[in-house]
């Protein structure tokens, strides 16, 4: 990693860098333990929007990973406050039902919506949910995509994420989507703020190389790439992104450190 500013703190992608497919990557509690007794807390921010914050507390408990809910950062979370702060009360929502704890204070509706909120749907993501939401994008609503990320990696293999269906929505309703959850440098400060760190104080670890890495960096942090998760080496090749360093795994991170 070149010089920077002495580390003060870390923001951890979840799926693929600190667990993948409900393990914990191997080496990862203690890799953190480490950071921890180095004085370099942590927070984890994820565009996972398949399970509420406090189902992934508990998930992370039960991985040998304790973490308070309030030190998880998720896309839904943002999503609400971004939506409070425009007062917006009304949304329609492409989300798993399980999330709406998450949307306190956001009514969900089919008609009359102000936003519409996408997240992850999995195989529920069918064409008449998607057209029912390009005609309420029509009538006006905003479009808000908790993610944008283009795949991520199941047991099953490498899956659709939520970024493909942003761009249909975009394409055929001829707007723009606001994104909430990572690259967004909003998503990132909010992160920070918690933990009252500057910017290059820090440095966000993930498996991808435009959200986690890429988005990192364009927030002014250090952005680190684990090859595990949905890493390949291919888009390494591709992109013009080149991570502060690159792990094998989030178990090499206190020989980085």
């Amino acid at each position: 990693m070149t010089a920077h500013a002495p580390l003060r703190a870390l923001l951890l992608d979840l799926e693929g860098t600190v667990y993948q497919n409900g393990h914990a990557i191997p080496g990862a509690p203690e890799a953190l333990e480490a950071a921890a007794r180095r004085g370099i807390p942590h927070v984890f921010v994820t565009n996972t929007t398949s399970r509420p914050r406090s189902v992934l507390a508990r998930e992370l408990h039960a991985m040998g990973l304790p973490a308070d809910p309030s030190r998880i950062f998720t896309a839904p979370l943002a999503a609400r406050q971004h939506l409070l702060a425009k007062g917006v009360r009304r949304a329609h929502f492409l989300v798993r039902g399980n999330l709406f704890e998450d949307f306190d204070g956001i009514e969900a509706v089919d008609a009359g919506a102000e936003a519409v909120v996408l997240g992850d749907l999995g195989v529920e993501m069918t064409y008449e949910r998607l057209n029912k939401a390009f005609r309420l994008l029509l009538e006006g609503a905003e479009l808000l995509a908790l993610a944008r990320n283009r795949y991520w990696r199941s047991a099953e293999g490498l899956m659709l994420d939520t970024g493909p269906f942003v761009a249909a929505l975009e394409h055929a309703a001829g707007t723009e989507a606001t994104l909430v959850g990572k690259p967004s440098p909003a998503f990132f400060a909010a992160a920070l703020a918690s933990l009252g760190v500057a910017p290059h104080e820090a440095a966000c670890v993930g498996d991808d190389l435009e959200s986690d890495v890429g988005g990192a960096q364009s927030a002014g942090l250090r952005g680190i790439l684990v090859k595990t998760g949905k890493f390949r080496a291919s888009d390494l090749e591709r992109s013009s992104l080149a991570p502060d360093a690159i792990l094998d795994s989030l178990a090499e991170l206190p020989e980085l450190l």
